[in-house]
């Protein structure tokens, strides 16, 4: 199977992308904000869909609308009178609704827009392994040095800020980089899917430890265990490696919770 430069890349985006899963989904699920990387990853849909109209790089478009998107949630849960479900519903919708129209408006086959919503991980290229490092070495950096503030922010952002911690920075930092990893894992499994590598890891993780630094590593190990089976598995029985790793994952945790009980 490795004899294919493409599989080489599949496998080393795998074990970036599940580093990226395991620190991201865990302070996303820990901080109660899965709706809201939800919402990122569907309004980041506009962003792709503009680049593909304008002739520019997908993931570009993406990044941008993704990081906006975080951002603007961010903002709206502070200040806005506006329930933050249903501005993360707006966005969500306004995110796809544009995505949809420029899809429509753009020239020729637009076979690789579908490719971003339901992933090709087989086409990752040594650009996209080069981004994802980047993205996972900072997200690591952050997650070992600033486990601290991390951990007070995700549990009790009162306390955070009574210690004396930037609760707002911390956040917004926390929800670029959430955005980053988002994008970066689309590219792999597809923005349809996407969310099972944010959330699945996490909730086996969930079945054996509460502590969030072991949850980091365990769920990590999970996706990265999960993405190789499932590629795998996709190679031999030729069957799309993005929708194979969500079920790997999905059948997993059924069987690990009946083994438990």
């Amino acid at each position: 199977m490795l004899q294919y430069e493409f599989m080489q890349n599949a496998l080393w985006g795998i074990v970036l992308i599940s580093i990226i899963a395991g620190f991201i989904g865990t302070v996303i699920v820990v901080r109660r904000k899965v709706f809201v990387a939800g919402g990122i990853t569907h309004a980041s849909f506009g962003g792709i869909g503009i680049a593909y109209y304008f002739g520019i790089n997908p993931l570009i478009g993406a990044f941008l609308f993704a990081v906006t998107t975080a951002l603007s949630i961010d903002i709206l849960e502070r200040k806005s009178k506006i329930r933050p479900d249903s501005a993360i519903a707006m966005l969500w919708s306004l995110g796809m609704a544009i995505g949809l129209i420029f899809m429509f408006l753009s020239p020729g086959y637009s076979a690789n827009l579908m490719g971003f919503m339901f992933g090709d991980i087989l086409s990752i290229s040594a650009g996209d392994l080069i981004l994802s490092g980047c993205i996972a070495g900072s997200i690591s950096l952050l997650a070992i040095f600033y486990y601290r503030p991390l951990l007070y922010v995700s549990f009790s952002p009162s306390f955070a800020k009574l210690s004396g911690l930037k609760v707002n920075l911390i956040e917004s930092i926390i929800s670029i980089l959430t955005a980053l990893g988002i994008v970066v894992a689309i590219k792999a499994v597809g923005i349809v899917l996407v969310l099972s590598l944010f959330t699945i890891p996490q909730a086996i993780a969930g079945m054996f430890t509460h502590n969030m630094k072991i949850m980091f590593y365990l769920s990590t190990g999970i996706a990265l265990l999960a993405g190789i089976a499932g590629l795998m598995a996709a190679y031999y029985i030729d069957l799309p490696a993005g929708a194979v790793i969500t079920a790997t994952l999905a059948l997993a945790m059924v069987c690990i919770k009946m083994l438990r009980k």
